[in-house]
Formats: structure tokens, sequence, C-alpha cells
């Protein structure tokens, strides 16, 4: 049988470790499909229901693996649908290829069905964006595809048409110069030198020393580096802020963190913040600028390994270009150690207090059930190498406080795009990767109504992980963002009757729960996350619980108040569950 240009695709793929596609058949892909077909010992196609969830898959596979993921899709409407989850991918720096189909070369312009030009459309959002016009381009592309990803940190994209991806693998229609031949060798890519000029080291090393309140602020590209990070806290007297993308930098209860910054952050963080005249910035393009030190009264170092990105958020005095771990090892023997833990331990009784006040908000007594409750009882029911996937939302707020990252936990979720339902396809994809660890994906009713078709996919391939769904039948951030704007909400809760979300759980082969009183809680999580295939427990919690910002502001009161007098429909009900918060938490004092 004749090779066809589609195996070209393939095989590069599979030279370059790539061992699964997440996708959907289509007209605009035959002939890929084919391909993989030939060389399904090589590469795996996992079959979803929306490509939106494909391109989260390969977006979540590679956060977790350190992999490339590979998401394709159809012509038009198919390639289209990637589009959210490739944003994902773009604003997280997570190196993903998308494959997508094209209309036959002949008929491109003249408005053809599904003709949809994908390489414009996703200009914005790839770093790297071909088109294939030829057979023989495609084990080059492929490889200045899969480089360019890793290399930059992003998406890469491929468009083939039809015609092309069932062509002879040999063929060249036309005369042209000799192609780019790709190397015989095994495809690999080669890692950038990660240390920073000895020079630089020296200037960070100089600003950081003159410090008197030092802060470390880490993200997520400081994983793997936490030891270091640790010993940098140690020898500056610095408490560490941790980012959200970067909560599992340091365990949650290490003395040295005061949590989160900024709106699902911590009281402490905010404080320390106010406190401090010299900041270093590992790993972290941190957006939020106004939760972040005024500009100019504090000297800033930051290790990034983009130089892009250095300086992005804030005047940086010393930017220092690599990786963390490399980094932080060639600075700290340059830096002065600090007498006693001043800092350290103002902040880590600061943190006790705090833990405190959240502990109080977590009772069991709590009717309806209060959210905060809900994630305690799941952080104490996993296990320790636990993997939460979590969607945006007020969900978000809860996993950043309640979900403690200890032992080998990790935790994702969409950092920079912070877009809804993504915490269910993340969840799939890293089962996949990791069969053997405990996945759970942490998410609210309305990301998971989005795509909760993947819960048969899940089924389908008899992956076990367990959904449990934080349902307060609403988009409650939203709720919240309305009245803090002084707004009454509006639109914003759903109408009965609610989706059965536990019925379609037994639908696709899984277990399913429903549960609405507190009592009843912890044994349908333990039952769960026992059960030994997909498992989800839709958990009916407070739709009124506040995600309170660790500091509140006299604006943001004064809104929330305005709210209250223009006339917000729900004001009894949640005024009610704010008297209840208060009263715990003077029951803990």
């Amino acid at each position: 049988m004749e090779q066809i240009a589609s195996e070209h695709l393939v095989t590069r793929l599979a030279d370059w470790g790539v061992d699964t596609v997440f996708g959907i058949p289509g007209d605009g892909i035959n002939g890929i499909m084919e391909g993989l077909r030939r060389h399904s010992d090589r590469v795996r196609f996992f079959l979803v229901h929306h490509e939106e969830a494909a391109a989260f898959m390969a977006t979540a596979y590679a956060k977790a693996t350190g992999k490339l993921g590979v998401c394709l899709a159809t012509s038009g409407p198919g390639g289209i649908h990637l589009a959210n989850g490739l944003y994902d991918a773009a604003m997280d720096h997570a190196p993903v290829l998308a494959i997508t189909g094209m209309q036959e070369t002949a008929v491109l312009g003249t408005g053809y069905q599904q003709e949809v030009h994908l390489d414009r459309l996703y200009a914005d959002v790839s770093v790297y964006n071909q088109v294939v016009v030829n057979p023989e381009q495609l084990p080059t592309l492929v490889d200045l595809a899969i480089r360019t990803a890793y290399a930059r940190r992003g998406v890469a994209h491929l468009s083939i048409p039809n015609d092309i991806q069932v062509a002879s693998a040999s063929a060249t229609p036309y005369q042209h110069v000799a192609p780019v031949r790709a190397p015989k060798t095994a495809a690999v890519y080669l890692q950038p030198a990660a240390r920073p000029r000895d020079e630089d080291l020296r200037a960070a090393a100089d600003v950081i020393n003159a410090g008197k309140a030092i802060t470390i602020l880490a993200g997520v590209g400081a994983r793997g580096a936490g030891r270091l990070v640790e010993q940098l806290a140690e020898t500056l007297d610095a408490p560490v802020i941790k980012t959200l993308n970067g909560k599992m930098v340091i365990p949650d209860d290490s003395p040295y963190t005061t949590g989160g910054l900024g709106l699902l952050g911590t009281g402490p963080s905010e404080d320390l913040v106010q406190d401090t005249d010299t900041l270093v910035m590992l790993g972290t393009n941190f957006p939020y600028t106004k939760h972040l030190p005024p500009a100019g009264k504090t000297k800033v170092v930051q290790i990034e390994i983009d130089p892009v990105r250095a300086g992005v958020r804030l005047p940086t005095d010393v930017p220092l270009i690599g990786d963390v771990a490399t980094t932080l090892e060639a600075l700290l023997p340059m830096l002065n150690g600090r007498v006693g833990h001043g800092r350290l331990g103002t902040y880590a009784a600061k943190m006790r207090d705090w833990r405190e006040k959240l502990a109080a908000l977590e009772s069991a007594e709590r009717e309806p059930i209060a959210p905060q409750y809900l994630a305690r009882l799941l952080d104490d029911l996993a296990t320790d190498d636990a993997v939460l996937t979590c969607d945006s939302g007020t969900i978000a707020t809860w996993a950043a406080r309640h979900w403690q990252i200890r032992g080998d936990r990790e935790f994702y979720l969409s950092g920079n795009l912070a877009t809804m339902a993504p915490g269910l396809p993340y969840a799939i994809a890293i089962q996949h990767a990791y069969p053997g660890r405990q996945v759970i994906c942490y998410q609210g009713d309305g990301g998971f109504a989005m795509l909760m078709a993947e819960f048969h996919t899940a089924a389908q391939y008899e992956l076990p992980i367990k959904v449990v769904i934080n349902n307060n039948n609403s988009l409650g951030q939203i709720l919240w963002e309305q009245m803090v704007l002084g707004y009454p909400e509006h639109g914003v809760r759903y109408a009965n009757p609610q989706p059965a979300f536990a019925e379609w759980a037994h639908g696709c082969g899984g277990y399913g729960a429903r549960i609405d009183r507190p009592g009843d809680l912890r044994d349908a999580l333990r039952d769960a996350l026992n059960h030994p295939g997909p498992a989800l427990v839709d958990v009916a919690v407070d739709p009124n619980e506040p995600p309170m910002p660790g500091k509140v502001s006299y604006e943001q009161a004064k809104k929330f108040s305005q709210s209250f007098l223009r006339g917000q429909p729900s004001k009894t009900a949640i005024a009610t569950t704010l008297f209840k918060d208060r009263i715990q938490q003077l029951r803990a004092d």
C-alpha cells in the first residue's frame, strides 16, 4: 500500500515522542485519520466529544507532563472550536501542537463549504503557524512546529488541505528548489542555556543584600525548585507568596509561605506586600499589578526564562534570564544570611490566625452545605499524591484556600485565560498521562454543564477520574462581581428544574450521587474516591456564600452595600449567610 503524506505527519510525531492525539474526526481530516489508523501502534487517537475539550486535554497534558500536547480538529467549525483551549495553552505557556484540516487546494478562495482559513484565525494565538502545500514539507514542518512550541512555550499550528493529506508521501507537484530535509536522527529539542551571566547575578545579589524587608513571589516557573525557594526564604528571612498557578511550588503548610495573593489570596499576603522594600520574583509574570507593591517604591529582582516577559509587570532593577532552579543555585552563595527570623516569624503567626478563621468556616453544622466544608472534606479524604483540576469562578477561591498542597500533590487550572470548563478535560488528560494517580476534577455546576459529555469520554476509556461539583445553581463569581460594582445581581441564577448530573453519571456507566445534607457528604465523597471507575458527586452548596477577598477594601464594602440599597433580590439570604460566617469565626476566637 502506497504511503500517503499523512503518514509523514504521524510517524514524525511519533519520532518526537508523541503518543496521544486528542480530537474528533471529520471530513476535513479523513486523510490524517487514515494516517493515524495505519500507525495506531505508535500514536493513539483519543476520541472526545467536543473539540474545545480536545484542546484543553492537550493543554493539561503539556502542563502536567512537560511534553508536547497534540490536538486534532477538522476544517471550519471543528478548528474554530479548538480556539478557547488553545488560548488557554498560549496564555499559560504550555507547548501544544494543533493540527487542522483544510479544503482541497483547488477550491481555496472560492467560498467553498466550511472554508475557514484557520491559519488566519490562529494568527494571534500561535507561535508557529503554517499551511502545508506540498507533501514533502511535512517532516520538516513538524520538526519546526514542535521545536517552536517548546522553545517559545506556546501553540504551534499546522493546517493540511485534504488533497495534501492523501497525496503520495513522495509527491512533489511543481518544479522547485531542493526542499529542506528533516534530520534522520531521533527528533530532539535542545534546551537553551538556563544560567544568567555572572555580572547579572552579582548585580542581583547587591540589590537583594541591600534590602531590609524582602518578599519572594513564586510562580509556576519555580515548579520543581521548591527546596531552593525555601532555602532562599530561610537565608533572607523572606516570606514566600505563591501565585495561583504556582500553588504547588512549596507546600501550603510550609512555615515560609503566606499563601496566595489577590482576590483569591490571604490577608497575610496582602499585609506582606505593604511591608516590602525588595521583591524577588521567581518564575512569574503575575498580571494583577494592583496587588503588587507600588512601582518605583520597591526594588525588584526577577528570574524569568523569557527575556520578553522580564520587567513587564513592575520596573525591574535586575532581570535574571534563566531557569529558576539553576539561577538560584548560582545566586544563593552570593547572598548574605540574615540573623534571626523576625519577618518569617511574624508572618507565620499571621498565617496561623488566618488558617483558624478559614477553619471556622469549614463547619459541618451549617445547612445548606458550606462550600468551604466541601473543599475541606475533599482535602482531608484525597491522597497525598492526588492531582486536583479546577475551574474558574468561586470554585477557584475554595480550591486556592482549602485544597492544601502537601506530599506530591498537584494543582492545575486555567491561569491567565481563566476560562470556564477546562476542569473535566484537564482531569481526563492527566489521568490518561498518569493512570496510577488519583485525579479529581473540582468544578462548579456552570463549568461542568458546558462540557459534561466528556464524562462519557472518561467512562469510554475506563479512566477513574473523580468529579466533585460545587453546585450553587448559579454563575457565582459573576453574582459577586456584580454586587462589588454596586449593582443588584441580574441573570446569574439558574431556574429549576436543576440538571440531574448524578443521573448523567449513572447513564454513562459511572458512579453518581446527589448530596444536599452535610451529614451525608463525607461518606459520599469516600465512596466516590474508592470507586474503581469514573465517579461524580453533585453537592448542593449554599448559593449565597461570598468568596471574600483576603482584605476587604472600603470601596468594595461601599459598593456591596449599594447593591443592597438598589434592590438586591437575594439580600436576606446573603445577609443570613454573612451572619453565619461571622458567628462561626467568633466561636473560633
